[in-house]
């Protein structure tokens, strides 16, 4: 109670209020001068509650601060059987009850000023709904909910430009500012004028000044439509060395091969691409499908606990066994000539493997060598706009990509055709 009652009294002796309380004096105020205090602080949140209490009737005095304090929705300490004692308190003017109010009050003073002065448009009126039979009435009482939506949203945008935008004071001070320096720079202006007018043929040197600022403007646009130039020039030199790199490519090919070569060649790749169609791409699609359907009807199962799990793994271990004791009694009654064939099927199934592999090992060099040639032209790139260094030429580009490309792809190509 001691904090609360300073507190009050460092707020009473401050503005607007300017009471001048000590300690002693506050705590030994009659109960009709604390309602006049109340009634004071209610005022200053709201002016139409800036009334002397002893023009008006205790029960009127306590039913208009009620109304107000139930607006700025103050909840007053204790249960709610302790609410007609709240009234009665205020009523008297009881010490008790006025001083929490006034502690509540004076914590948010600025906050409940917004808040009664929205009260004034946004406490709605109830109207009887035997009155809202009339037309008359309902499109009134319509307009009247439109005009406080109208209100809220006009008082939200204004809150927000108070917030985010500049003050008028601030935009005063920003003209002002402004004004005088203006002011200041036509003083300057001035004086040099004056300064310029004794020197002999000041209007020709001025001429030649207006000349010389023309031709630096005209200056830093030449300068700039150089750079440009500079940039069209070097894109274009970076399209003309790979339409050389491949035009030296198509030479080296048309000179190092045959008709019959390139025949070969061209078997080879479709050969490889029928492997590919065929074969491997076909085996990859029934596993991925087939790892699909288990996956979805794994999904579309309920869950499985624990003991599920047990019971799977020994169901599991069951039909292994039994499929262990099977090729045992099929290894057993194996002839000669079924071990034959079954020698033969491993070294089919053998090569079969090795060939998939290198088909994989195929199709990775042909994308190591994309990614190399992607190397070539950026390292070439970066070459040409570094100022002083040195280019690769199309014989150095060709030598380099002979030495760094795989040289495994023509036989891995030659040996999946097989």
């Amino acid at each position: 109670m001691g904090d609360q009652m300073q507190f009050i009294v460092e707020k009473l002796n401050q503005e607007p209020f300017r009471k001048n309380y000590s300690l002693i004096s506050f705590d030994s105020l009659e109960s009709l001068q604390l309602l006049q205090l109340l009634s004071d602080v209610l005022g200053e949140i709201d002016p139409k509650h800036a009334v002397d209490i002893r023009e008006e009737l205790p029960e009127q005095t306590a039913k208009r601060m009620l109304n107000l304090l139930g607006i700025l929705k103050y909840k007053p300490p204790g249960t709610v059987s302790d609410l007609s004692a709240f009234r009665q308190g205020l009523v008297t003017g009881s010490k008790s009850v006025i001083h929490p109010v006034l502690h509540w009050l004076l914590q948010r003073t600025n906050e409940l000023k917004t808040r009664a002065y929205l009260a004034r448009f946004l406490v709605k009126l109830e109207v009887p709904a035997e009155f809202l039979q009339d037309d008359t009435v309902a499109d009134f009482n319509k307009q009247y909910e439109e005009l406080m939506e109208a209100f809220k949203n006009l008082h939200k945008e204004h809150e927000q430009l108070k917030i985010s935008g500049l003050s008028t004071a601030e935009i005063r001070r920003d003209i002002g500012a402004m004004e005088e320096e203006k002011d200041q720079l036509a003083k300057r202006v001035e004086r040099l004028k004056k300064r310029v007018e004794t020197v002999q043929n000041h209007q020709r040197m001025l001429e030649i000044a207006r000349q010389l600022r023309l031709e630096k403007e005209r200056e830093e646009s030449l300068a700039q439509q150089k750079q440009e130039q500079k940039s069209q020039l070097f894109l274009v030199e970076q399209k003309l060395q790979r339409a050389q790199v491949q035009l030296k490519e198509m030479k080296q090919v048309v000179a190092d091969s045959k008709p019959e070569s390139l025949m070969k060649k061209l078997e080879e790749e479709i050969n490889f691409n029928s492997y590919l169609v065929t074969e491997k791409i076909p085996r990859e699609m029934e596993s991925k499908k087939t790892s699909v359907y288990f996956l979805q009807k794994v999904v579309a199962e309920p869950a499985m606990t624990q003991a599920d799990l047990t019971a799977l793994e020994s169901e599991i271990n069951e039909v292994n066994t039994q499929i262990n004791q099977l090729v045992e009694k099929r290894m057993i009654k194996y002839e000669p000539a079924d071990s034959k064939f079954s020698m033969y099927r491993q070294q089919a199934s053998i090569i079969s493997r090795k060939k998939e592999a290198k088909a994989e090992e195929l199709q990775a060099a042909k994308e190591e060598m994309s990614s190399l040639e992607r190397q070539v032209e950026q390292r070439s790139s970066q070459a040409h706009e570094l100022e002083g260094s040195e280019v690769l030429t199309e014989d150095e580009t060709w030598q380099w990509k002979n030495q760094h490309l795989p040289n495994s792809c023509s036989q891995t190509s030659i040996w999946i055709s097989t």
